[in-house]
């Protein structure tokens, strides 16, 4: 635990840092102060989520949802981070309706943007469904990828791989969290992905009517 949140400390103080920076510059841009501060935010959140993870189960509510409705949150939350980063969203429209924990449910998606986001500089971020397999929704992105040895280890509670260590501090919980959340939904997640073309991310997200 004193490792992670080591890390975490470092990591936000990064975000602080800049903003102090423009602050005394004199110049600050009123949107990349935002943007700094909506880092901050986002650190806040993820800690949070993972110290509530174990606790998940007896919070969990769940209910039918138009599964565009969900995808718009996360999307909105986002949204000045694809106008400052010029990254362009292609977003499908669908009438599917999943059945999930709202909250638990959009805080994975969230996770799953923000690594996109991270690590695509330039191109677009896509989410569909899938047209071969069923119930299962597509983010894909057009990022610096996952190398093959990497790949299996993303979702590894700390692991953070050669994009982490590579002049991008992470604390590796990102996926880690998202792979628990999903699970503890009743959703699986997969990943594919290749260096210097994107990463596919594959949420599977149908479940029994019974644990309705």
């Amino acid at each position: 635990m004193e490792e992670y949140y080591m890390l975490w400390a470092h990591q936000i103080k990064t975000p602080i840092a800049a903003m102090n920076i423009l602050l005394q510059s004199g110049k600050a841009d009123e949107k990349e102060l935002s943007a700094e501060l909506f880092k901050i935010e986002q650190y806040v959140e993820m800690v949070l989520g993972y110290l509530r993870t174990e606790q998940m189960t007896s919070d969990l509510t769940l209910k039918e949802y138009e599964l565009l409705d969900v995808i718009r949150q996360a999307v909105r939350k986002y949204s000045k981070l694809f106008i400052l980063q010029k990254i362009k969203l292609n977003l499908e429209e669908t009438d599917y309706r999943v059945v999930t924990d709202e909250k638990w449910f959009l805080f994975a998606l969230e996770q799953i943007l923000s690594n996109a986001l991270k690590y695509t500089k330039e191109g677009s971020i896509s989410i569909y469904m899938d047209k071969e397999k069923s119930d299962t929704l597509i983010i894909e992105d057009t990022g610096i990828g996952i190398s093959p040895e990497d790949l299996p280890r993303v979702v590894e509670k700390g692991f953070t791989g050669y994009n982490g260590r590579s002049g991008r501090k992470s604390t590796g919980l990102g996926l880690y969290l998202t792979k628990q959340i999903l699970e503890k939904l009743g959703h699986t997640i997969k990943l594919e992905s290749e260096v210097g073309a994107g990463t596919r991310v594959y949420i599977y997200l149908g479940r029994e009517k019974k644990n309705l």
